[in-house]
């Protein structure tokens, strides 16, 4: 009997082991805590009709609808500055304006050349944040930030916003102080979490989440892009400027700014539009490429939104449309470094009449999209003080 009772004792004594571990660890009110992960939700850029398909976005960041929202908000808000006090406040946004295609326009700062919060003047005019996620030929007026660039902090959108926070040109802040104010501000730590799987502020993050923005700032709505479509027609005016436009024969545009099967209106690449004839400025394309060919060569900026734009080339030196036409028209002054697009050089220009200038200008606005300069997805967020 004695060997058949205790395999049955040794079942009990263990099972009151077991109930008693299980009473023990419910008395020490033990807990297992479930670390759930936020997923940001993919954003899906619905690409425009007509418009390329390669889209330039890094691998490492995403867009997500989480991103592009905190990146508005960080776009608008002038405590990026890593500063609080009113008079030290300053943003993306308080040079790239809305209303001038995301360019600060011909009657902000000094004649539209914008300074930071040092007061120093930027090196260049600006470009306007447009259609940028369709650029893979580098950013700024010589395309000096570009991939595969040797400069690791110089290649992406990223980078730049990085650049602008540190610049004295510009925000003339510190990556640690932008970090710093926006962490401390209640409302950013959860959007850092939604956006990024935690609520961590790091300036890896702003610089993304920025980028992400940017990179919906999508024009594609003007009365030419709905006369390509089929929905309205262009007038005669507007039709025999964009004939003016495409053609070598007319104002000869096409070849950098494209136009008709490019509807970018820019090819992204850097010319010597025969503006000077002297050269230095240490901003050029030849200080990215060493090639003397370079020389004087900054980009094409896009034309799209063109009249909301001004002033006008890498030094802002035009404040109205009227003054490029003229100046494409019987301005040029050529060099040995002029680019060879410029067809028009031997005769000094095109050499258009009044009515063929009025024409080009006509066309030219009508690349003006109001539905972009007024989304309210990329205004101000109505609850950002």
């Amino acid at each position: 009997m004695k060997h058949k009772i205790y395999p049955i004792l040794l079942h009990f004594t263990l099972l009151g082991l077991s109930l008693s571990a299980l009473l023990s660890c419910t008395n020490r009110k033990e807990e297992v805590v479930v670390v759930a992960t936020q997923h940001p939700n993919p954003y899906n850029i619905t690409v425009p009709q007509f418009f390329p398909t390669q889209m330039n976005i890094p691998a490492d960041n995403p867009l997500t609808v989480e991103g592009i929202k905190l990146g508005r908000y960080l776009f608008y808000d002038g405590r990026l500055s890593g500063r609080t006090e009113s008079d030290s406040l300053m943003s993306c946004s308080t040079c790239h304006l809305q209303s001038n295609s995301f360019e600060c326009g011909v009657n902000n700062f000094d004649n539209g050349h914008p300074f930071g919060l040092s007061g120093i003047p930027t090196q260049h005019s600006m470009l306007p944040l447009i259609n940028l996620v369709w650029n893979n030929s580098g950013y700024t007026w010589n395309g000096a930030v570009y991939n595969g660039n040797p400069t690791t902090n110089n290649r992406t959108l990223e980078d730049i916003v990085l650049i602008v926070i540190q610049l004295p040109s510009e925000i003339n802040g510190s990556a640690q102080k932008t970090v710093e104010t926006i962490a401390s501000i209640p409302i950013y730590p959860p959007m850092f979490e939604a956006a990024f799987g935690s609520p961590e502020v790091n300036i890896d993050r702003i610089c993304k989440a920025i980028a992400q923005f940017i990179r919906t700032l999508i024009s594609s709505n003007s009365k030419f892009d709905k006369y390509m479509r089929g929905e309205v027609q262009l007038s005669t005016q507007e039709l025999n400027g964009l004939v003016l436009f495409t053609t070598e024969q007319g104002a000869d545009c096409f070849h950098c700014h494209g136009g008709g099967g490019n509807v970018l209106f820019t090819t992204n690449l850097f010319y010597n539009n025969a503006k000077d004839s002297v050269f230095n400025d240490v901003g050029d394309r030849f200080h990215v490429t060493f090639n003397t060919q370079d020389i004087g060569a900054y980009r094409a900026p896009t034309l799209r939104n063109i009249a909301y734009t001004a002033p006008y080339m890498h030094d802002g030196r035009f404040k109205t449309l009227d003054e490029v036409v003229n100046f494409y028209s019987e301005g040029l002054v050529a060099s040995p470094y002029t680019s060879t697009f410029m067809h028009k050089i031997p005769n000094g220009g095109a050499h258009l009449s009044p009515q063929q200038k009025s024409d080009l200008i006509a066309f030219l606005h009508s690349l003006s999209d109001e539905d972009f300069i007024n989304n309210a997805s990329f205004s101000k967020p109505a609850d950002l003080p």
